[in-house]
């Protein structure tokens, strides 16, 4: 008996497919070819993965096929009409924009005090004060988040030992970092390790803002925000737009540092920005091979500077090779033990008694 093209394809037209209808009524039969006895033809999906899924009524149609009279053999191919869906793009978040307005300083959601760890000029140490403080804290039982506001400098990453990118559900909540016991953000963990930020105040000012507020910063005790040095436009904008428990200024002793440290002291006075106190970076070095100790950068400047502007001194911290070490490792000194590592937990006991922290 001779194979006609209407029975095979009534043979075919009735197969129920996985999502509803028929090879018939959806039409997805192509490439029918009948010589002599045998039978080719193609089913085609609209894409690679509803293919796979009519592997099934492949089967059955062949045999569908091979039931009919005078049909000696039956070769159905499976294909696809075209690409596989793209899985969905992750969301994108940008990071620096215009600061969008606001009635007057913003508490952070779940943050109960907002330390700014500021000083007059760079090379003091305020990002090494900053990461190890934090730590510090954190080994006191406090929940800490750290911030790294120096847009221009970021380095807590490579201090924290931290070079994910955080993630962002909706494009619009950035999920902060954790390490050692720490909740960090910082512009530099959205960068590339040599990528710069060439930005004007306005795009500073917003990238402060979006990192204070659409960070999921959870309930912190204390949040502490490394500023960048100087007096511009990152430390106006903290002050003014964010309701700030208080400043601690970090200077080594020499003179010259502390000109630039009272001039950080003055801007927090005109800020109306209270300053919980005065921090001495780089006081003693101890040498390690024969315990001389010495004042490089000279010793006491700090806190007579306090005493003269009646401020409390929060404490001296030492100049120590394993300080360096340690930040360039990614394991803050005050995550482990020794004398550097006691002097930042008495700075952070400090803090905590007298309710600063």
């Amino acid at each position: 008996m001779t194979v006609t093209r209407e029975a095979v394809l009534r043979a075919l037209g009735d197969l129920a497919l996985p999502g509803g209808g028929s090879l018939g009524s959806r039409d997805l039969v192509r490439a029918l070819m009948i010589e002599g006895d045998s039978v080719r033809f193609v089913i085609e999906a609209p894409n690679p993965e509803e293919a796979r899924a009519l592997e099934p009524v492949r089967a059955a149609a062949e045999a569908a096929v091979r039931a009919l009279p005078g049909v000696a053999s039956v070769s159905a191919v499976l294909t696809a009409h075209g690409p596989a869906p793209k899985p969905p793009e992750p969301p994108s978040l940008k990071i620096g924009r215009h600061p969008t307005p606001q009635a007057g300083p913003q508490p952070v959601a779940g943050v109960q005090r907002i330390l700014a760890i500021a000083s007059g000029k760079g090379g003091v140490g305020k990002s090494t004060v900053s990461s190890n403080l934090a730590v510090a804290l954190a080994r006191q039982g406090r929940r800490v988040g750290l911030l790294d506001a120096d847009i221009y400098g970021p380095s807590q990453p490579r201090m924290m030992g931290v070079n994910k990118r955080p993630a962002s559900p909706d494009g619009k909540t950035i999920i902060p970092l954790q390490a050692h016991g720490v909740t960090m953000m910082s512009i530099g963990l959205m960068l590339k390790d040599d990528e710069a930020v060439i930005w004007r105040g306005p795009m500073l000012m917003g990238a402060l803002q979006q990192m204070l507020g659409q960070v999921a910063w959870g309930e912190l005790d204390v949040l502490i925000v490394d500023l960048p040095p100087g007096t511009g436009d990152v430390q106006l904008t903290l002050c003014q737009r964010t309701r700030l428990t208080g400043a601690i200024v970090v200077s080594t002793p020499q003179d010259v540092a502390l000109l630039d440290a009272r001039k950080a002291l003055k801007m927090f006075d005109t800020l109306k920005t209270p300053v919980l106190g005065l921090v001495e970076n780089m006081s003693t070095y101890v040498c390690p091979n024969c315990g001389h100790e010495e004042h490089i950068f000279g010793h006491g400047g700090v806190e007579e500077e306090a005493r003269k502007l009646g401020l409390p001194f929060l404490g001296a911290l030492p100049l120590a090779l394993e300080v360096r070490v340690a930040g360039d490792a990614g394991t803050p000194v005050a995550a482990g033990e020794g004398p550097v590592a006691e002097a930042y937990a008495r700075l952070a006991k400090g803090l905590v008694l007298g309710g600063m922290a």
